[in-house]
């Protein structure tokens, strides 16, 4: 094993740029890092070995082996990593404040506070770590208890034993990890500390009924600025049709702008045919809601039942131009190229199953799973590869690679 093969592989599975300089000298301690550039062994992580790199003064000495265009490349790195976390402490204040506003506009905060539980932002010294510890069974027993503010000296141990009820509700009703990230529940953490202890969990029929009303209200009025651009600029409306995992045939619209794509209407018309006359009704009743003036555009799949459906909306309104769906486009391509006499015969060749000893296989780097294949054209390339790799083999001078067959 080469001296670089060793060092990659106690490198920490990371894209930080100062793995491009250094390396675990010892797997089992992972705070000390060696230089590539002068074979100095930094403590404190990789943070301050940047600074090593970078020649950041204070607490760490400078490597005397790197250019200025290490150091310059280092330190813009770390310039970006500062601007990151102010624009995330921004946007976390930012949260915090507009769950707070939003707060105070549903309720009279002043009035009720003492009634729903809301409290001011106080300090807590260190007896409250034996004072006031976090127990929810304790307060759901009682009924009531003490009114528990994070911002104090101990907070550290109070989250840790926050976290650890939200990780174990997480885990019981598998919930996804990234819903973790998303501003809401911030938001949501914010306003449950403001309230208190004590506080009702909402029932299955408020989720269903009443605070649905509540949040797609709440939607169309930020939804709002959406259709303000549409006045300004001109929108595009974008038609899908698909099954459901019941095999019921639903229509959706969506309206493209500047600002995103916003969900329209959506519709089930599995007892209905899908003919051009059908699809034109439909997407001129979205044209209206919208407004005419305002719609530029309408995007549709290849289908002929679609193109006879823009030939009638041609008619109906020819300021408003029509195009086909690229992606669809493409695909109509490959299924048309893949029925050419020619290839027809070997991609039905490919299709016929083959021994394996599992339903994945390793190739040029990819890791295929036919389960995840996202379309027929890659689950046909998938035993085109096969044969291709024998044929790679063989024939040194064939030069293929997964990577192109699932690019396209």
């Amino acid at each position: 094993m080469t001296s670089n093969t060793a060092t990659a592989a106690y490198k920490r599975n990371s894209d930080d740029i100062g793995w491009e300089y250094g390396f675990f000298p010892d797997k089992n301690k992972l705070d000390r890092v060696k230089c590539n550039l002068c074979g100095k062994v930094i403590s404190g992580g990789i943070s301050r070995f940047k600074q090593h790199i970078a020649h950041v003064p204070g607490n760490v000495t400078a490597c005397p082996n790197s250019t200025k265009d290490d150091q310059l490349k280092i330190r813009n790195y770390l310039n970006e990593g500062k601007i990151k976390k102010i624009a995330k402490h921004t946007h976390d204040k930012a949260l915090r404040s507009e769950a707070m506003q939003e707060l105070h506009d549903s309720v009279d905060v002043d009035e009720t506070k003492d009634f729903l539980g809301f409290k001011a932002p106080n300090v807590i010294g260190p007896m409250d770590t034996y004072a006031n510890k976090i127990n929810p069974e304790e307060a759901l027993k009682k009924g009531k208890g003490k009114k528990v503010d994070l911002n104090d000296i101990v907070r550290k141990d109070r989250i840790l034993a926050c976290h650890k009820f939200i990780s174990r509700w997480a885990y019981k009703t598998s919930i996804s990890f990234h819903a973790l990230e998303d501003d809401s529940f911030k938001m949501m953490l914010e306003v449950i500390g403001q309230f208190g202890t004590g506080i009702p969990p909402p029932t299955r029929y408020s989720l269903s009924d009443p605070l649905l009303k509540l949040e797609v209200e709440r939607t169309k009025f930020l939804l709002k600025r959406n259709e303000e651009e549409w006045k300004e600029i001109g929108c595009s409306i974008m038609t899908d049709a698909w099954f459901d995992r019941k095999r019921r045939s639903i229509m959706n619209l969506c309206v493209n702008s500047k600002m995103g794509t916003m969900f329209l209407s959506s519709k089930e018309c599995s007892s209905e045919a899908h003919t051009s006359q059908h699809i034109f009704d439909y997407v001129e009743s979205c044209i209206k809601q919208v407004g005419p003036e305002h719609v530029v555009h309408v995007v549709t799949d290849n289908t002929t039942n679609n193109m006879g459906a823009a030939k009638l909306l041609k008619e109906k309104r020819p300021t408003i131009f029509s195009t086909s769906c690229a992606t669809d486009t493409i695909n109509l391509m490959l299924e048309g190229i893949g029925g050419l006499p020619r290839f027809k015969k070997i991609l039905d060749q490919c299709h016929t199953p083959k021994p394996r000893t599992a339903e994945t296989f390793w190739g040029g780097g990819c890791h295929i799973s036919l389960e995840q294949a996202p379309s027929s054209f890659l689950l046909a390339s998938v035993p085109i590869y096969d044969d291709l790799r024998i044929q790679v083999i063989l024939k040194a001078s064939i030069s293929f690679e997964a990577g192109e067959i699932i690019s396209i």
